[in-house]
């Protein structure tokens, strides 16, 4: 089992995140590439959320390569391309995930290689080896 690390001498977490997470000795990690949002039939939702949701499908799907899932991620690195996103990816990471809370990043970023693609999601899983 994963323990969390919010100090109570800074700032709280602005959302549901850790600010640390501490993996236990002899966790496997599992380190996902950078996944955008679209399909294995290549389509791409014109919504964040839906591409939002289509990133943690593709991670989802990763982890389970692995015997891992979404419980098991430990830090999200997440990357969308305007504020007029936040609300979206948040809402939709938000319904994701459950105390104990990911260490989690989100960043704007001017794009992607394609210009349709408004998120793009990494994540690092920790689970028994």
């Amino acid at each position: 089992m994963i323990a969390t690390l919010d100090p109570k001498d800074i700032h709280p977490p602005f959302a549901p995140y850790s600010h640390g997470v501490v993996v236990p000795a002899g966790q496997k990690l599992i380190f996902c590439s950078g996944q955008l949002g679209i399909g294995a039939d290549k389509a791409i939702p014109s919504d964040c959320a839906g591409q939002t949701r289509l990133c943690f499908a593709n991670i989802v799907a990763i982890l389970r390569e692995a015997g891992l899932g979404l419980g098991d991620i430990v830090r999200i690195n997440a990357y969308v391309t305007g504020r007029e996103h936040l609300a979206e990816y948040m809402a939709v990471r938000n319904s994701l995930f459950h105390q104990p809370y990911p260490a989690s990043t989100l960043m704007m970023v001017q794009g992607f290689a394609r210009p349709e693609f408004v998120v793009e999601i990494e994540a690092i899983a920790a689970g028994p080896a």
